[in-house]
């Protein structure tokens, strides 16, 4: 494992151990986050332990042409029960996620410095939320960062039944309609994959990463 130092640099991601991570330390400065996100790396650790930046094999992703609206979503997006917005309210869509119970995990690794670092790549265009409310109340949304033809998902929260698919599949659409090459989902769960998300070999992944 790689110790970082103020340097601005990683190693290799096929230096990642078996479990994804790849280095441990440095920073979350704007330039170190947007330099991982490029480099197919992300930071994940829980509060009070260093920072842990990994990059895992397989990695979980969506292929856009590969989504999966179930009939009962489709009935839920026609009944206009939500509304959508992008980049309304980055700051309270990562505070929710930070705030958000999840299964298995007792604590987030969304820290105040993390909320910090995202808000500032928001201001810069980069960092993008998507936004669901119902009656003009944020119930779901989620956040990531915008590479111009790959986004990297990093959060995202419910408050209410299927908010967070609003979000997931409104992203979705827009990004085909851009013609972005994949969602990054970085880590596989249930949820994700129902979503048509599927694991692809890290190898391949930085192949999609590195063409523009």
């Amino acid at each position: 494992m790689y110790y970082l130092s103020k340097e601005l640099f990683f190693p290799p991601v096929s230096r990642a151990n078996s479990e994804g991570i790849l280095a441990v330390g440095g920073d979350l400065s704007p330039e170190r986050l947007l330099l991982a996100y490029k480099s197919g790396i992300f930071p994940w650790f829980e509060e009070d332990d260093p920072i842990l930046w990994w990059s895992p094999n397989p990695r979980m992703v969506l292929f856009l042409d590969e989504l999966v609206v179930s009939k009962s979503m489709r009935n839920i997006i026609n009944r206009n029960i939500f509304k959508v917005t992008f980049n309304q309210n980055f700051r309270e869509v990562i505070s929710n996620c930070r705030k958000i119970k999840r299964e298995g995990q007792n604590g987030t690794w969304i820290t105040n410095d993390m909320i910090e670092a995202y808000c500032k790549l928001h201001e810069s265009g980069i960092a993008k939320s998507v936004e669901v409310w119902q009656n003009d109340e944020l119930v779901g949304g989620l956040y990531g960062i915008d590479l111009g033809h790959i986004f990297c998902g990093e959060s995202m929260f419910s408050k209410v039944s299927n908010a967070s698919k609003v979000a997931f599949i409104a992203l979705a659409n827009q990004l085909k309609a851009a013609n972005y090459k994949l969602l990054d989902c970085q880590v596989y769960n249930e949820h994700l994959e129902s979503l048509g998300c599927r694991e692809i070999d890290r190898e391949e992944f930085m192949k999609i990463l590195k063409s523009k």
